[in-house]
């Protein structure tokens, strides 16, 4: 007999306190050139705004790495294990794990995201279409560190899956807003989650390849102008936090291939000469200077293994589109 959950069980180890973040804001505000985390993105409206990203017909990630999962996932799910825990990293909506629900059949599911009231609020939705499955939510900001907790190791317990394999999956290529050598962190703390737990388990990753200025640089501009939106709404939020004054509508969406280091980079760019002042400080910013937001990475497939196998991962396998343009790895334990 299964266990069944009425609701989701929820841990917030990430508590969006503006003093909490503030001196990271300050730093890369006064840093040359200015630049702000990504992880900012993602209020409850940037989380939103990035579900209409996914929607857009420039944005091809999303339904590439779909048609991988439709095209390979029933061999995917030959090489994991069964009922894993299925842990899901920057889950926002959930919606990628909940397709392969049905695929992996895991004993429980634990998404992870710094949106906590996002989370939180998709996360009653989906128990309430799966009321069989023990659900876990997880508030945290995992880009410093990423480790499940002794709260989340005792929920486990009293549910007698500590000694189920974990899974973790980290799909859409998330993986690229990590300069090499943090992405090298992340995936070592992500192997010592997965080892934690019963024998098999590993990690499910989406990886976004090299490729031509004229796909890549699109999916980061569309025409509407949603990534904009999107880039303009973190100053927004910044302004909440550190109780700053931007000017979203004074800044220009940038995104650019910088071919030499393999990524996508994402800007602000000021559209006249400004000062932004917060209660202890301020910065100038020239007309034309710009505030980095983002990096993507791109992958090379061979580059991507080495860096899992680096990780402490065994040989990793991966499936990709036609096109050769995502690749979903499978790097075991």
């Amino acid at each position: 007999m299964r266990y069944i959950d009425q609701a989701p069980s929820f841990v917030q180890l990430h508590r969006p306190r503006a003093d909490a973040v503030q001196p990271e804001l300050i730093a890369g505000l006064l840093a040359t050139p200015a630049r702000i985390a990504p992880k900012f993105f993602y209020d409850a409206l940037g989380s939103r705004l990035f579900d209409a990203i996914t929607e857009l017909p420039e944005y091809y990630p999303t339904r590439t790495e779909a048609a991988v999962f439709a095209q390979h996932g029933a061999e995917m799910a030959r090489h994991l294990p069964e009922g894993a825990v299925l842990v899901d990293l920057g889950a926002g909506s959930c919606a990628k794990a909940a397709r392969l629900f049905p695929l992996l059949q895991p004993s429980a599911y634990v998404p992870v995201d710094i949106s906590v009231d996002y989370l939180r609020d998709t996360l009653a939705a989906l128990q309430q279409r799966h009321p069989e499955l023990p659900m876990l939510g997880l508030g945290m900001d995992f880009s410093t560190r990423f480790a499940l907790g002794p709260d989340s190791a005792t929920w486990l317990q009293e549910r007698a899956l500590a000694q189920r394999p974990r899974v973790v999956f980290y799909p859409g290529s998330s993986i690229g807003n990590f300069q090499p050598d943090e992405a090298l962190a992340l995936l070592c703390q992500t192997h010592a989650v997965c080892e934690s737990g019963g024998t098999g388990g590993g990690l499910l990753i989406g990886v976004d390849r090299v490729k031509a200025r004229t796909v890549l640089e699109p999916a980061y501009d569309d025409a509407l102008g949603v990534t904009a939106a999107f880039n303009r709404n973190l100053l927004r939020h910044v302004n909440h936090l550190l109780q700053a004054d931007f000017a979203p509508a004074a800044w220009q969406h940038v995104a650019l291939f910088n071919a030499d280091a393999s990524r996508i980079e994402m800007h602000l760019q000021a559209t006249g000469a400004q000062t932004v002042r917060w209660p202890e400080g301020e910065r100038r910013f020239a007309d034309g200077e710009r505030l980095h937001t983002e990096n993507s990475y791109k992958w090379q497939p061979e580059d991507f293994a080495a860096l899992l196998r680096e990780a402490g991962f065994g040989e990793p396998r991966h499936w990709t589109d036609a096109n050769g343009w995502f690749s979903v790895f499978w790097a075991p334990v």
